[in-house]
């Protein structure tokens, strides 16, 4: 068939053997390793650094939210903070809505930056 006899074409198509399975792995681990350094580690750095900014928040720190609200925090609970965002108005949100202090670069990125 073709000029090819059978024993030839079957020797073609036979995967060669030649080397320790790790060696065929070794691309793969590389790519993980890759994966791992370039963005998991830097995800779970920026995380508790969140993370941290967020559980350091105390009364009286001028913050800014996520949605671009600025305010001042007036009381603190586990879950949420109460904003003063202007004479006689208070509000209360979400404590992982607060993005930042006033003044400073944001700790927590926009989801659109990601």
């Amino acid at each position: 068939m073709f000029g090819v006899d059978m024993p030839t074409l079957f020797a073609m198509a036979a995967p060669s053997q030649g080397g320790p399975i790790w060696v065929q792995f070794l691309p793969f681990a590389l790519i993980l390793a890759i994966f791992y350094f370039i963005i998991l580690l830097p995800m779970k750095r920026r995380q508790k650094k969140v993370q941290e900014f967020r559980e350091a928040l105390k009364v009286g720190d001028k913050v800014i939210m996520t949605s671009g609200i600025y305010g001042s925090i007036t009381k603190i609970d586990e879950r949420s903070v109460q904003l003063q965002v202007a004479d006689k108005v208070r509000i209360e949100v979400s404590r992982a809505a607060v993005g930042g202090l006033q003044g400073q670069d944001p700790v927590v990125q926009d989801s659109g930056s990601m």
